[in-house]
C-alpha cells in the first residue's frame, strides 16, 4: 500500500485514549488535544512508576486535570483487564500507545520491565482495538503507536529510512519497539486495523524524562559532579523537540492508512510507519557547549562555572550507537510537515523550566 493512500479521521466529537498519558510525550499530547480538539473525551492512563522523579509525571497530571476532557485512569497496560475495561467503558476511536519502559541502558540491566510494558502491554492494546470491533462495531478509526530511532540499531547508511532493514538491534529496548512494528503489521493484516507507527528520535524539552543526556547532565552540573560524554564526543544525535514530536502525532492521527482490498481478495494491511527527527545530527560536544550556555543564562548555573573541570570523554557504552539521522521525507510529503526547532531553542526552553520547577521551587534534584 502506498503511504500516502490514507483516510481522514475527525477527531471532534471523539473519544481518544492515550497510554502513558503522564509520560513526557503523552503528558504533551493530551494538553495539546484537550486544548485545540472540540467536544473530545480523552482518556489517559498511566501507572506512575518510579523509573524516573514521579513528581514530574505528578505535576504534569496537575496540569492536564485543568481540562475537563480529561479523565485519568491509573493502571498498567500489562493488565489486559484494565485496558479491555477502559475500551468497554469508553469505545475509544482513536488510540495512541505512548506507555513503554524506555531507555536503552536501563533494557541491559532491568529486561523484565521491558518485555511486560513494551511486548505484553502492546498485545493487550492491539487484542482490545481487534475486539473494538466485534458485533459490527465501528471501533477504533486508528492506532497510532510510538516506535524508536533505537531499531535502526548498527545501520551504517544515513540519514535513517524507513525502507532500511533494521535487523540488527544493539539492545533489548530496540528488539523490543521492533517488535511492536511487526505485532501492529501482523493485526493490521489479519484485523484490518489502521496503525502508523512513529520511530522518534532523541525527544527533549521542558518537564521531559531524567534520564536523557540533557537532564542528566544538568542535573550532575548543578550538583557540581563529572559528566561522562561518551565516545569521545564523537556521537550524533537528531535532537527534536517536544513540541515537533507533538505536532507530528497529533497530524499523523487525522489520516489513517487506508483499508483495501488486494488482488488475492484479502485485506492490504492498513500500515505504516514514519521517522520523526529534526533531521540535523548534532555533534554531542557541541550540544553539551550550547546546554552550558543556556544554563548559565537561564542562572542555573553560575557565570563562572568551570565547565571543563566537570566533563570527561569516555568511551561508547554497550547499547549505543555513533550517530542517528532520521530522513523525514516521507513525513513531510504525506503530512506537510518537518520539525523545525533549533537544539539552541529547545534547550534554551528547558533550560528556562528547570530553574523554575527545581531551583525556584527549591526542589532537590
Amino acid at each position: 500500500m502506498e503511504k500516502n493512500c490514507k483516510s481522514e479521521v475527525r477527531l471532534n466529537g471523539k473519544v481518544i485514549f492515550v497510554t502513558g498519558a503522564a509520560g513526557f510525550i503523552g503528558a504533551n499530547l493530551v494538553k495539546r488535544i484537550c486544548a485545540d480538539v472540540s467536544d473530545v473525551t480523552v482518556i489517559g492512563i498511566d501507572n506512575m512508576n518510579d523509573y524516573y522523579d514521579v513528581r514530574l509525571k505528578e505535576e504534569r497530571l496537575k496540569e492536564l486535570s485543568a481540562y475537563p476532557s480529561f479523565i485519568f485512569v491509573k493502571g498498567n497496560i500489562a493488565d489486559k483487564q484494565a485496558v479491555t475495561d477502559v475500551f468497554k467503558q469508553y469505545k475509544p476511536s482513536v488510540v495512541v500507545n505512548l506507555a513503554a519502559q524506555a531507555g536503552v541502558r536501563y533494557s541491559i540491566t532491568n529486561p523484565d520491565a521491558y518485555i511486560e510494558s513494551n511486548l505484553i502491554g502492546f498485545y493487550n492494546i492491539l487484542e482490545a482495538c481487534r475486539h473494538s470491533y466485534d458485533d459490527g462495531s465501528v471501533g477504533v478509526e486508528h492506532l497510532v503507536y510510538a516506535s524508536s530511532s533505537s531499531v535502526y540499531g548498527s545501520n551504517k547508511k544515513i540519514p535513517y529510512s524507513v525502507e532500511d532493514k533494521v535487523d540488527d538491534p544493539v539492545s533489548l529496548y530496540a528488539a523490543t519497539k521492533k517488535s511492536n512494528e511487526l505485532m501492529a503489521h501482523a493485526y493490521s493484516k489479519l484485523y484490518n486495523i489502521p496503525s502508523t507507527g512513529l520511530r522518534f528520535f532523541t525527544v527533549y524539552g521542558p518537564a521531559g524524562r531524567p534520564d536523557m543526556a540533557y537532564f542528566g547532565f544538568t542535573d550532575k552540573l548543578v550538583r557540581g559532579e563529572e559528566i561522562k560524554i561518551f565516545n569521545y564526543g564523537n556521537c550524533k544525535r537528531d535532537f527534536t523537540y517536544i513540541d515537533d514530536i507533538v505536532e507530528g502525532i497529533v497530524r499523523v492521527m487525522k489520516k489513517a492508512p487506508s483499508r483495501q482490498t488486494g488482488d488475492d481478495g484479502l485485506p492490504v494491511p492498513p500500515y505504516a510507519v514514519y521517522n520523526i527527527g529534526n533531521n540535523k545530527p548534532e555533534n554531542l560536544l557541541d550540544f553539551v557547549d550550547i546546554l552550558q550556555q543556556e544554563l548559565v543564562r537561564a542562572d542555573v548555573l553560575p557565570k563562572d562555572f568551570d565547565f571543563e573541570a566537570h566533563r570527561q570523554l569516555v568511551p561508547m557504552q554497550p547499547g549505543d550507537v555513533p550517530v542517528t539521522y532520521a530522513d523525514v521525507s516521507a513525513l513531510e510529503s504525506d503530512f506537510g510537515f518537518k520539525p523545525e526547532t533549533t537544539l539552541r531553542d529547545g534547550l534554551r526552553k528547558f533550560a528556562e523550566w528547570y530553574k523554575d520547577f527545581y531551583v525556584n521551587k527549591t526542589c532537590s534534584v
